[in-house]
């Protein structure tokens, strides 16, 4: 049984903060499992817990406004267009939720035994969380080395997750990959591991563990956004012209041409070539890939964004709302337009997905894709289909076809070195990149339209 071997005075966690401290003095196992690790965290620690409790780090929800009404949501309640959704597939979700054991709707998020330390605070690079497992560590970690050596989190302690959420490296967001772990200069300025050598908190500023930022599905309402102007200077260049495009013009769109640098970005899931035993035509295993229990996946590297005014607020589509078949429903998409004076043309990566729905109720379906009984086992729609809705609550017709989507993913990372940034004939011009009719235009503007 471990236990402190001593616990640090009043006097030192005053001068010196906990993650400066050497806690191989203080922790001593063997482990029974991870909760007796959090256990001992919890015995100098236990504000920290409680503090990160009531992040959306530990809940996957909050309760804010989408849509013009007021809901609870975040990743524990939403659909997207790569796995679909977390409910009855939380053995395998949980595998990026800093906690242990959340693997089904009876989760007590009140214990704090259950709160997961290492993942974000391992300084050894050996903690690993096993995705067949409800976020408990892969049975190889040792428990005492790691929690010996915990300090502050450090990128490749986000990438963990971040980078690797969808199905694999850089499938979600386009601009986080493991890439980042040990970025160079020409693939972010700011994270350049012999530069600046950021870590995320140097933007991602956290109070009492309540880490800011989000993407637009779960933070419609844009809570606790961050910005460049968080470090920069809102005219941050010596040419006025410059200064007067930032007003509208996010910093974004002109230091971000590319993203998905050296790793690709998944561009589409089309679940609905899944269950066949023979692959569709134009595979080719890499750019384009298929498996019977995923469908096809198309995968491309250095992608120019596409742009959208935004605001700083989204729309998203919530569980149950009807649907259009027969055209895309988006289920991520910024607001804002060329009238909105608070908006600015901004850089985002759209995923485009073709995902099972319901064709009576017409509303797309929570499908249950991981376990012994789901479609990456079983490739049957079907029974995917009446696990899955049984278990989120949601009435099921028991008929289902595909229909196209859209997911808008703001592009914020992977910033270039200035002598890489737009230049003017990269937007205006004949051959520039702005779809400036899309964008509320008659034209392009620099001609004055």
């Amino acid at each position: 049984m471990k236990k402190i071997l001593l616990c640090v005075s009043v006097a030192m966690l005053l001068s010196i903060t906990a993650y400066a401290t050497d806690h191989s003095e203080f922790i001593e196992g063997p482990f029974a499992d991870a909760t007796e690790v959090t256990k001992t965290c919890l015995e100098c620690h236990e504000d920290a817990a409680i503090d990160f409790m009531k992040t959306p780090h530990w809940t996957w929800e909050r309760k804010q406004v989408a849509n013009g009404k007021e809901v609870t949501i975040g990743k524990k309640n939403l659909l997207n267009n790569y796995c679909g959704t977390v409910s009855s597939n939380e053995v395998h979700c949980m595998e990026c939720h800093a906690g242990y054991g959340w693997k089904d709707k009876n989760f007590d998020f009140t214990d704090k035994t259950r709160v997961d330390c290492l993942v974000c605070h391992d300084t050894t690079g050996t903690y690993h969380k096993d995705g067949d497992n409800a976020g408990w560590p892969k049975e190889h970690v040792n428990l005492e080395e790691v929690a010996k050596e915990v300090g502050l989190p450090v990128r490749q302690n986000c990438n963990s997750c971040h980078a690797l959420g969808g199905g694999g490296n850089n499938a979600k967001n386009g601009d986080i990959s493991l890439v980042l772990d040990y970025p160079d200069r020409s693939i972010d300025v700011h994270m350049d591991a012999d530069g600046n050598d950021f870590q995320c908190q140097e933007c991602h500023k956290t109070e009492d563990h309540y880490i800011p930022g989000a993407n637009l599905q779960t933070s419609p309402d844009g809570f606790n956004a961050i910005s460049c102007e968080g470090c920069h200077d809102a005219e941050p260049h010596e040419q006025s012209r410059l200064n007067a495009h930032a007003k509208r013009v996010a910093c974004q769109t002109c230091h971000i041409p590319v993203y998905a640098k050296e790793d690709p970005t998944q561009m589409d899931w089309d679940w609905s070539t899944g269950g066949k035993d023979e692959s569709p035509a134009g595979i080719d295993g890499k750019i384009v890939r298929y498996k019977k229990t995923v469908g096809t996946q198309t995968w491309k590297a250095d992608q120019e964004p596409s742009y959208a005014w935004f605001n700083g607020k989204a729309g998203i589509y919530l569980v149950g709302d009807k649907i259009d078949p027969k055209v895309p429903t988006p289920l991520a998409w910024p607001l804002g337009d060329i009238n909105d004076k608070t908006a600015k043309i901004h850089p985002f990566k759209i995923h485009t997905g073709k995902q099972i729905y319901d064709t009576k109720n017409n509303y797309l379906i929570t499908n249950h894709i991981y376990g012994p009984d789901a479609f990456w086992t079983t490739a049957d729609w079907a029974l995917s289909a009446k696990i899955g809705m049984e278990t989120s609550g949601l009435p099921y017709s028991g008929e289902y076809g595909f229909a196209p989507t859209t997911m808008h993913w703001r592009i914020d990372h992977m910033v270039a070195p200035a002598e890489e940034a737009l230049g003017c004939l990269d937007c205006h011009g004949d051959n520039g990149r702005m779809d400036w009719a899309a964008l509320g235009y008659k034209g392009d503007p620099i001609d004055g339209k």
